[in-house]
């Protein structure tokens, strides 16, 4: 990493996406920072939670047919494999 300062170029410090970076932009998005984004909503990191209750991972081996079959199906009815996978566990689990 290189120890030196970037220094403009004719009030520039490049773009991003289109956008030139000078230091009126620069000071905005500090004084933005300060402020805590004003306006700004976030959203909490990670996938959505698709239920109330804490979930947690498991893992379950499969012989390559099994996963084989159980991906199949999986593709046929457009739905992801996890998605799948907790549906049979729980109509087994209720039957």
């Amino acid at each position: 990493m290189s120890k030196t300062t970037a220094e403009p170029v004719n009030g520039s410090y490049g773009e991003i996406e289109g956008v030139e970076i000078t230091e009126e932009v620069i000071a905005r998005l500090v004084k933005n920072a300060e402020e805590g984004f004003p306006g700004a909503t976030f959203r909490s990191p990670g996938r959505p939670a698709r239920t109330d209750e804490p979930t947690r991972a498991v893992m379950v081996c499969l012989s390559e047919s099994e996963l084989e079959a159980v991906m199949a199906r999986a593709s046929r009815e457009h739905r992801s494999l996890s998605d799948a996978v907790r549906e049979a566990l729980v109509e087994w689990a209720h039957a």
